[in-house]
C-alpha cells in the first residue's frame, strides 16, 4: 500500500473531529475505528444535552454517526478494524491491523480515548444510560429532585457528588472503606454539604431495575451483612484508564498515565505523532473538549506535513478534495 499523509487511530469525538479538519485540508486521512468500540464512549450513552448546537439534545450514537458522516463527506476513509501494533519512531508510521493489513503514513493522530473503570456487575452494561452513569457533568440534570448514589472515595467521587447536589434531593456516597482517599479540601466540602450522606464500609454488589435503576444491593466489607438502598441513579466514580497500551515504550506518558504533549499542542515526543482527546486529558474528559483537542491535532499534523520536503508527501489520485484549508474554520 502507498504511504498516506495521515492516519487517525480512534473514532470518538477527538478522532472524528481530527478527521473532519484533516479531510478539509486535503490530507485524505484514514481513520482506524475499532471493530467493536467505534464511536467511543458516546455510543454507550443515551441523550446528550451539553454538546453545542443541539438545543433539544441528541442521542450519543446519533451524534457520533453525524460526525462520521461529516468526516466521510470531506473525504476521510473509515476502516473498522483493531490496531494490534504501532511503529512510530521512524519518519514513516506503520499501523498493523487485526486483519493483518499494514498501513503507513507520514503523520499519525492517536485518539483512542479512555475507559471508565466499571464495577463488573451483571446489570451494569444493561442499565448504562438508564440510571447508571460515569459522568455527573453529562447526566446530572436528568436526576432533578431524585435520590442518587455515587460510588468511590477519591477526588473524582467527591467532585461528582458535590456537583450532583445541584440537581438531586439527596446524594449518598458509597465507599468500601471507613475513610476517603480524596484531598482534605474535597472531603471538607463534601462533609459540609447537607445533601450528601456517606455509607462507609459498603460495596455495591447488585443493581436493581428492569428498565431503569431503582436501587442497589450492598455488602458490608467488615461483617459481610447485606442491605439495599433505593436510588434512581448510580454514578460510578472509581477512576478511568487512558487507552495507551499500544504506545507504551514509544510515547512519553504523564504521571497520570495520559500521553504527554507539548503545552496546549497535540505534539508528542515523536515527530509526526500527535495525540488528542481523553488520552491526553486526565481532568475534563468531555466530548466537546475532546472534539476541540481533535481540531488541534489536525492543525498540528497539517503544519507538520507542510514542513516536510515535497517529495516526502504522497500524492493520492482520485480522492475528493477539500473545500478549504484546515485553519480556515472557526
Amino acid at each position: 500500500m502507498p504511504v498516506r499523509q495521515l492516519i487517525i487511530v480512534g473514532s470518538g469525538p477527538a478522532g472524528y473531529t481530527a478527521a473532519i479538519y484533516a479531510a478539509r485540508a486535503d490530507l485524505r486521512p484514514l481513520v482506524i475505528a475499532s471493530s467493536v468500540e467505534f464511536g467511543g464512549e458516546l455510543m454507550k450513552t443515551t441523550e446528550v444535552e451539553n454538546f453545542p448546537g443541539f438545543p433539544e439534545g441528541i442521542m450519543g450514537p446519533d451524534l457520533m454517526t453525524r460526525m462520521q458522516q461529516q468526516a466521510e463527506r470531506f473525504g476521510a476513509e473509515i476502516v473498522y478494524d483493531d490496531v494490534t501494533r504501532l511503529e512510530l519512531t521512524g519518519p514513516v508510521k506503520r499501523v498493523t491491523l487485526g486483519s493483518g493489513a499494514v498501513h503507513e503514513a507520514n503523520a499519525l493522530v492517536f485518539a483512542t480515548g479512555s475507559a471508565y473503570r466499571k464495577l463488573g456487575l451483571e446489570d451494569e452494561a444493561r442499565l448504562s444510560g438508564y440510571g447508571i452513569s460515569w459522568c455527573a457533568t453529562c447526566d446530572g440534570a436528568f436526576f432533578r429532585q431524585k435520590h442518587i448514589a455515587v460510588v468511590g472515595g477519591g477526588d473524582s467521587a467527591m467532585e461528582e457528588a458535590t456537583f450532583l447536589t445541584r440537581f438531586a434531593d439527596k446524594v449518598t456516597v458509597i465507599h468500601r472503606r471507613d475513610s476517603l482517599r480524596a484531598s482534605k479540601t474535597m472531603q471538607e466540602r463534601a462533609f459540609a454539604d447537607p445533601k450528601i450522606e456517606f455509607l462507609w464500609n459498603k460495596e455495591v454488589t447488585r443493581i436493581y431495575g428492569d428498565t431503569h435503576v431503582t436501587g442497589v444491593g450492598l455488602v458490608d466489607t467488615v461483617d459481610g451483612s447485606e442491605s439495599a438502598l433505593d436510588v434512581a441513579g448510580l454514578f460510578i466514580a472509581i477512576g478511568s484508564d487512558p487507552r495507551t497500551h499500544l504506545v507504551h515504550g514509544q510515547l512519553e506518558l504523564t504521571p497520570e498515565g495520559t500521553i504527554a504533549v507539548e503545552g496546549r499542542s497535540s505534539r508528542t515526543n515523536l515527530p509526526g505523532v500527535f495525540a488528542a482527546g481523553d488520552v491526553i486529558d486526565p481532568t475534563y474528559r468531555q466530548a466537546v473538549t475532546a472534539a476541540g483537542s481533535g481540531t488541534v491535532a489536525a492543525i498540528d499534523a497539517e503544519h507538520y506535513l507542510a514542513s516536510l520536503p515535497a517529495d516526502a508527501i504522497p500524492q493520492v489520485a482520485d480522492a475528493p478534495r477539500a473545500a478549504e484549508p484546515v485553519a480556515a474554520s472557526a
